[in-house]
Order: structure tokens, then C-alpha cells, then sequence
């Protein structure tokens, strides 16, 4: 299996340099407000999206200071939007520690997300690259659009493909498509190139999504369970919807009302588990998954031949591989 240590290869100075400047974007003088920040910066992930930054400005050219302020940017704001998604989803673990929603509560999590959204607002405009601005500023929009349609379908039950598609594409997917185009456009001044990168990022953006959409359903941590955390959530994503889909009209209603009035019950979230994973639920999403996954690296094959390029291939194996 591909490894990210290998993927980080090609960029492995860049994202060397990366750190100390993405640790100085988390700074403030309020001491309160450092704490978290300080707490933020250390329980920090993979940093996925400064890799697909980084290896798409590669991929067209050096990398350079810009290139460094364009995943900074990416990083800022997906960390912001962790930060205000377990306040949404009122949760209180993230990344295997507590959240800041737990450990602060509510009014600071809310302001310390929009405190670094903000700083990435900031930088872009103290550089005066207006083109990042406009890029991570849609990545915004769209964002929230997808997770405000998302709860309005939780509440009513009314999905089908095409909005389920439409929702991981503006919530997940469309911060995925950004790394990839604002890399671009760090690197070269070819106009056609960020939207370029941008389709190819938000194609495995949407396998990345659908991926994590499986996990739910698959066994999780020591006990060796699904968590069916989407289900307890009235989240209807794709291993459910296929079933749902192929239900009979009287099965669906069954399932359907099982989610609005039991989603809480332990045994009616393993009941919906097992008969997504008999169902083919799990064949078919992963079948989708790896469509998407396939035209992103089908679409990379039209660059030339890189160590940038085939990081990448491998990076898009990757988000279709992890294990968690």
C-alpha cells in the first residue's frame, strides 16, 4: 500500500518549511486565545491538502513562497471548519483527543474557527494574491452550502444520488479541488490551469468522501465496530442510499421511518448496518469511489511524467486505500 511518507517525497523541503510558517499563521497575542490555537497546531492531522497543494504547483512548475502561502491558506481553513463542524455535529472527540468544543465549550470554538478563517483571509490579502482570495473564498460558500443542504436532508429524508453527490461535492470535495487549483496557480500563470487541477481535485475529493462515507459502515477501534455515527445523525450516504434505492416501496418506508424515529437505538443502527453491508451497499459505493478516483488519475495522465505527477497517482490511490 501506498504510504504517505513515500507520497511526500518529491515535496518533502517544502512541507519541511511549511510547518514553522503554518505555526506562526496560529498566533495571538490574547493568551486564552494562543492556548487554543497552540493546542490546535499540536493535535494537528496529515495535512493532506498543503501535500496536494504543494505537488500540484510542482506539477506546473517550482514551488515558492506562494506555493507556501496557498496551503497555508487550505490549511487555515480546513482547520477552521473542523473546529465549527463539532460544534455543528456536537462532538467532542477529534483526531483521538478532545475536541475544542469539549474542552472550551461552544461561543469559543465558533469564534476561534472564525478567528482562523480570518488569519487565512488576511494573509492572502497582505500578499495581495486576490486569485487565492477568490478561490479559497468559494471554497467557503461552498462548504457551507453543503453542509446546510445536508441538514435540511437529515431532516426531511428526501435524498437521492444526485443531491448526495451535489452535498460531498460543495462540503468535501470542493476544499480538495481548491488545494489543487490554488497550487496551480501559485506555480504557473496559465489561466486554464487552476480550473484544470480544480476538476481533477474535486473528482478525488468525492472518492475521498465516499471513502470516509464507507467507514462508517466498517468495523472501527477495540471493540471492532461500526460506528454509524450518519445513521444516529439521520445522514443518508451512499451504502444506504443504494439500498434505499433498490428497496421495495414498502421496505424503503420501513427503513425510512426506522432512521427518523430509532436513529438512536443501538440495535436499530446494527440492524440498518448489517443489511447494508448483505445488501451490497458497501460493493457499490466502493465501486462509485474508485470511478472517481480513476478520472482524476486518467486526467493526470495528461501532464508529463514527474515524480510530482506520480505522487500524486499515488495520493489519489491512497485516499481510496487509507484505513481510516
Amino acid at each position: 500500500m501506498t504510504t504517505i511518507k513515500k507520497i511526500r517525497l518529491p515535496i518533502e523541503q517544502e512541507l519541511k518549511d511549511f510547518e514553522p510558517y503554518f505555526k506562526k499563521s496560529l498566533q495571538s497575542d490574547i493568551p486564552l486565545l494562543a492556548t487554543i490555537l497552540n493546542f490546535l497546531y499540536r493535535t494537528k492531522g496529515k495535512q493532506l491538502r498543503p501535500i496536494f497543494v504543494f505537488l500540484s504547483a510542482k506539477l506546473h512548475g517550482e514551488t515558492n513562497e506562494y506555493s507556501k502561502l496557498a496551503a497555508c491558506s487550505v490549511e487555515l481553513l480546513h482547520t477552521a471548519t473542523l473546529v465549527h463542524d463539532d460544534v455543528v455535529d456536537e462532538s467532542y472527540e477529534r483526531r483521538g483527543t478532545f475536541s475544542v468544543k469539549a474542552l472550551w465549550k461552544n461561543k469559543l470554538a465558533v469564534l476561534v474557527g472564525d478567528y482562523i478563517l480570518a488569519r487565512g483571509l488576511i494573509l492572502q490579502l497582505e500578499n495581495k494574491k486576490y486569485n487565492f482570495l477568490h478561490l479559497i473564498s468559494q471554497a467557503v460558500q461552498d462548504m457551507s452550502e453543503g453542509e446546510i443542504l445536508q441538514m435540511k436532508k437529515s431532516r426531511k429524508l428526501d435524498i437521492d444520488d444526485e443531491t448526495y453527490f451535489e452535498i460531498i461535492r460543495k462540503k468535501t470535495a470542493s476544499l480538495i479541488a481548491t488545494s489543487m487549483a490554488i497550487g496551480a496557480a501559485s506555480a504557473s500563470d496559465d489561466p486554464e490551469l487552476p480550473e484544470k487541477m480544480y476538476r481533477i481535485g474535486q473528482d478525488a475529493g468525492i472518492a475521498f468522501q465516499i471513502k470516509d462515507d464507507i467507514f462508517d459502515y466498517q468495523s472501527k477501534g477495540v471493540l471492532g465496530k461500526p460506528t454509524g455515527n450518519d445513521i444516529k445523525e439521520k445522514k443518508i450516504t451512499l451504502p444506504l442510499l443504494y439500498v434505499l434505492n433498490n428497496a421495495k416501496p414498502k421496505e424503503r418506508k420501513r427503513i425510512l421511518r426506522l432512521i427518523k424515529r430509532k436513529n438512536k437505538d443501538s440495535e436499530v443502527v446494527k440492524e440498518l448496518i448489517e443489511m447494508v453491508t448483505k445488501k451490497g451497499g458497501l460493493e457499490y459505493a466502493e465501486s462509485k469511489m474508485l470511478e472517481f478516483k480513476d478520472k482524476a488519475v486518467s486526467a493526470l495522465m495528461e501532464f508529463d511524467d514527474c515524480e510530482a505527477r506520480t505522487s500524486l497517482i499515488e495520493l489519489m490511490n491512497y485516499i481510496t486505500t487509507r484505513k481510516r
